[in-house]
């Protein structure tokens, strides 16, 4: 299989400039945007599939692991300078995230996913409204909620948003970061920060699976990481600088993104 897709790339001129400057461009952005709210893949995922047609889609999508890994890495290191973790509590996070991702990603090789995106862009609406309308939504001072009550609701965060990430995917940050300021009491700087360390773990397992299945195509992989990690580092800066209300309304796009993103998919696919 390895083979048989390094002969394709090279017969199709993969390492095209144009073709190179349209994937980079596409991961620079979505590593600011993923920095700062999540939903990075939302931008990057669609182009690359757009520009790549010719490989089979899980090629695609293990590649662009590696953009996302490393963009979400240097971000991670900007949030962690100014944000405190409970790391005790994040490690029991994670690991639930990483099964429950695994799982998703089991029954996803079994059965559609098509059946939850109506209920998905039920849910994303709903969200937005409620986003916009409660101005102090991840704003307001992080609230003071007892250890056994944040780990019970940390638990629940990671479980539901971790099978997610496995079965449906897109916007997975942005699900982490809704759910740490909703059930943990998070500001948006502290839920971000959260989010991103999660992510590195699940993306993480994601690439030791497309590695071992040879799925990875690292003469496109490695540009785009290197512009993904450009992005995130900058959009990181930005949201430290700009605080919460910034994040808020980044938060808001993205949402109003995904929005489009599953409605595109309900209505027309």
């Amino acid at each position: 299989m390895s083979f048989s897709i390094f002969y394709l790339c090279r017969n199709l001129d993969f390492l095209e400039t144009e073709l190179l400057f349209y994937l980079c461009s596409a991961a620079f952005c979505a590593g600011f945007i993923d920095s700062i709210v999540g939903g990075g893949g939302l931008i990057q995922t669609p182009l690359a599939l757009a520009f790549l047609p010719q490989l089979p889609v899980s090629t695609v999508i293990g590649t662009l692991k590696i953009p996302a890994f490393s963009g979400t890495a240097l971000a991670t290191i900007q949030y962690l300078k100014k944000v405190k973790i409970d790391w005790k509590l994040f490690a029991i996070m994670a690991s639930l995230s990483f099964v429950s991702a695994f799982l998703g990603s089991h029954l996803l090789t079994i059965v559609s996913n098509d059946f939850m995106k109506p209920v998905l862009l039920f849910i994303l609406i709903t969200l937005a409204i409620y986003t916009i309308f409660k101005k102090d939504f991840g704003q307001a001072k992080e609230k003071d909620i007892p250890y056994n009550i944040a780990l019970i609701n940390g638990c629940i965060v990671s479980i539901v948003v971790g099978f997610y990430d496995g079965f449906i995917g897109p916007a997975t940050g942005t699900f982490f970061i809704l759910g740490f300021v909703t059930l943990l009491g998070m500001d948006f700087l502290k839920a971000n920060t959260n989010a991103k360390l999660i992510n590195l773990a699940t993306n993480f397992g994601s690439i030791c699976l497309f590695l071992i299945k040879g799925k990875i195509i690292w003469s496109i992989a490695l540009p785009m990481a290197f512009f993904n990690a450009l992005g995130g580092y900058i959009g990181a800066k930005v949201a430290i600088n700009k605080g919460n209300k910034f994040i808020r309304y980044i938060f808001i796009l993205v949402i109003l993104l995904s929005i489009c993103r599953f409605g595109y998919e309900v209505i027309f696919k």
